[in-house]
């Protein structure tokens, strides 16, 4: 049942300090970034990555999924919010006959994702899942729960749930005080529901989730006010 894990424990971490301002991210780089084309992969570091390449980074993510969630070459596996589809090649990498799909909501994300998981990639509505019910083994939603509203949120964890077999992972932003509230909202480009963890809590007891979940906030994202 419903367990706060983090299964992304050994991603790499910030080497510097980030610096957090209101001129840095303003509203015209929230406008841009709500696009989720060139600009925000591949444009400026104020409007979202800066630059979105594969590294490999996702290999020591992908092995720690197989064995916490027993994946094997049989399992079937979605990640919502796939943008390039890194981690899916990745998956695909350490286990070649499992089924691997993956959903995404941009379009320029989708046409520059990577030949090798290419097909497996649909544009499709995150409140909306278009598979039959328990379908997949495991289901990862990294960074898209708090990118929605708070209606949009329910509906896409009711559908994590009615898609999967329960086994699932996503991350939630959240916050402890108001300096820690405001550090994130004036670093994240596209999230809007940056929650109390107790308040996160109780929407997750709402949909039923029984996956796992993990808090990013300002302090996991060594953030700092400039």
């Amino acid at each position: 049942y419903m367990r706060e894990f983090n299964l992304l424990r050994d991603y790499p971490k910030p080497k510097e300090t980030r610096k957090v301002n209101k001129n840095l991210r303003n509203i015209q780089s929230r406008i841009t970034a709500s696009y989720r084309d060139r600009e925000f992969y591949d444009g400026n570091r104020n409007n979202g990555y800066g630059g979105f390449k594969y590294d490999g980074r996702w290999k020591i993510i992908v092995k720690q999924i197989c064995k916490e969630y027993n994946l094997n070459n049989k399992s079937s596996f979605l990640q919502i919010g796939c943008e390039k589809g890194f981690l899916l090649h990745d998956l695909k990498f350490f286990l070649p006959k499992a089924e691997v799909r993956g959903i995404e909501k941009s379009l320029y994300a989708i046409k520059n994702s990577m030949e090798t998981v290419k097909n497996y990639i649909n544009n499709s509505d995150y409140t909306k899942l278009e598979f039959p019910d328990n379908k997949f083994d495991f289901i990862l939603a990294i960074g898209v729960i708090y990118s929605l509203t708070l209606e949009d949120a329910i509906k896409c964890l009711k559908e994590i749930q009615r898609a999967g077999k329960g086994n699932s992972f996503i991350t939630l932003a959240s916050y402890k005080n108001e300096k820690d509230y405001w550090l994130f909202k004036d670093w994240t480009i596209l999230g809007s529901l940056i929650l109390r963890e107790n308040e996160w809590k109780e929407i997750l007891k709402h949909c039923k989730y029984t996956g796992d979940y993990h808090f990013t906030n300002a302090e996991k994202l060594n953030l700092t006010r400039s």
